[in-house]
C-alpha cells in the first residue's frame, strides 16, 4: 500500500471540493476500495472520509417510493420494514451477499461501485488486463474465465485494448437495476440523477470505466419509485457455496399480477456482465402471459440471446436460463411462499 493523505468531509460541498485533488478517492465503509489498495491496484493520492455526512436516512420520496442515503450501511437497508414490505428483491438481494461483518460496514453508495473481482485485475502479477492497465490486453480470454461475462462483453482478442470480459460483483446493483432505481449525484458543478441503466456501462472501448459517474461527482442518494411486484419477486443467486461468495448466475425477478395473468414483469442478471443486465425482451414477452414453465423458458431464450462462453463458462448460458425459470417461478408463487419453497 502506497502512502497517502486523509482528509476528513464535514459536509458535501466540502468533500465535492476535495475530490478535486489529482488522485483522491472518497472513503466510505472501505470494504473494496481499502482491498484493493492493499493489493496495489488502487493508488489513491488521498481518501477522502465522507462517513459523517448527513447521508444516512431511508425516507419516503415524493413520488411515493423511497429515497436511501448513500451512506446507508446495507444491513441497515435490508432490514428496513419499507424495503422488506415493499421492495423485498432488494432485502433478498442484499442478504444474499458478502457477510455479516461486511453488510455492517458497507454502504449503499459504496456498493453502487464495487469493482470487478476478475482474477486478473485484483493480481498485479499478471501485466494484461484493460481495466487496470489500458491497453494491455484481456488475459482472461485465453485465461481462468469460469466467472467472467456471457453477455455485453468486449472481446477483440486477447491483446486488444478494447478487450474486457470482466462482471460487475454487485447484488444490490441487480435488484436495483430490476426496480428502475434512479442515482442522484452531486459535484461543484451541481446536482444530477442518473438511472441506474444508464449508471453503470459496458466495456466498450474504454473498459477501464465502470461507470458514467464524473470523477468529481459524489453519490449522495439511491431513489426507488413505487414497485408494483412487492407481492411476487425473487431474488436467486447460484453460487459455488452457499455464503461469502460472488455469483456465478444471479437473477431478480419481478411479476405484477392480474389475476392468474401477468400484467407486467421485471428482469435483471448479475454475474453474466460488466453491468447488471436488464432484458427488456424478455419482459415484454411476459407481459400479457400465463405465469408457466413455457413462458419462463421463452423469456429465459430472449435474455440470453447473443450470449457467448468461454472455455471456463460455458455452462453459465444455460445456468442462467434455469435460474431465470426458477426465479419466476419462485415469484410466481408469492414472495413469502417462495421463501418457503
Amino acid at each position: 500500500m502506497i502512502p497517502f493523505d486523509y482528509e476528513r468531509a464535514d459536509s458535501t460541498q466540502s468533500a465535492v471540493k476535495s475530490i478535486g485533488t489529482r488522485g483522491a478517492k472518497f472513503l466510505g465503509g472501505g470494504t473494496n476500495l481499502i482491498d484493493l489498495m492493499k493489493l496495489n491496484v488502487e493508488r489513491p493520492s488521498t481518501l477522502i472520509d465522507v462517513t459523517r455526512l448527513e447521508l444516512t436516512r431511508i425516507e419516503t420520496s415524493t413520488s411515493g417510493g423511497l429515497l436511501i442515503g448513500a451512506l446507508v450501511r446495507n444491513s441497515d437497508l435490508a432490514n428496513h420494514p419499507q424495503v422488506v414490505a415493499n421492495f423485498p428483491l432488494l432485502s433478498q438481494a442484499l442478504l444474499s451477499g458478502a457477510s455479516p461483518q461486511l453488510r455492517n460496514m458497507a454502504t449503499t453508495g459504496g456498493n453502487l461501485l464495487q469493482r470487478t473481482r476478475c482474477y486478473y485485475f485484483t493480481d498485479t502479477a499478471f501485466p494484461a488486463c484493460n481495466k487496470r492497465i489500458p491497453g494491455s490486453g484481456c488475459a482472461a480470454i485465453l485465461g481462468f474465465n469460469r466467472i467472467h461475462a456471457i453477455l455485453g462483453q468486449s472481446d477483440e482478442g486477447p491483446r486488444s485494448p478494447h478487450s474486457c470480459i470482466a462482471t460487475n460483483p454487485s447484488d444490490m446493483n441487480v435488484a436495483l437495476a430490476a426496480l428502475d432505481a434512479t442515482v442522484h449525484v452531486e459535484s461543484v458543478s451541481g446536482k444530477r440523477n442518473i438511472p441506474l441503466s444508464k449508471f453503470h456501462r459496458l466495456p466498450g472501448t474504454t473498459p477501464n470505466l465502470d461507470t458514467n459517474l464524473k470523477p468529481d461527482e459524489l453519490i449522495t442518494a439511491i431513489e426507488l419509485p413505487p414497485s408494483p411486484f412487492a407481492k411476487n419477486s425473487w431474488y436467486l443467486k447460484v453460487r459455488d457455496r452457499q455464503s461469502y461468495a460472488f455469483a456465478l448466475v444471479s437473477v431478480a425477478a419481478g411479476l405484477e399480477m392480474d389475476g392468474s395473468t401477468i400484467k407486467s414483469a421485471c428482469l435483471a442478471l448479475g454475474g453474466v456482465a460488466h453491468k447488471p443486465w436488464r432484458s427488456p425482451e424478455a419482459e415484454k414477452a411476459l407481459a400479457g402471459a400465463r405465469p408457466t414453465r413455457e413462458s419462463f423458458l421463452h423469456a429465459a431464450d430472449l435474455a440470453l440471446s447473443g450470449a457467448k462462453g468461454y472455455a471456463g463458462n460455458a455452462f453459465k448460458i444455460q445456468l442462467a436460463k434455469q435460474s431465470i425459470v426458477r426465479a419466476f417461478t419462485l415469484a410466481a408463487r408469492g414472495t413469502t411462499a417462495g421463501a418457503e419453497a
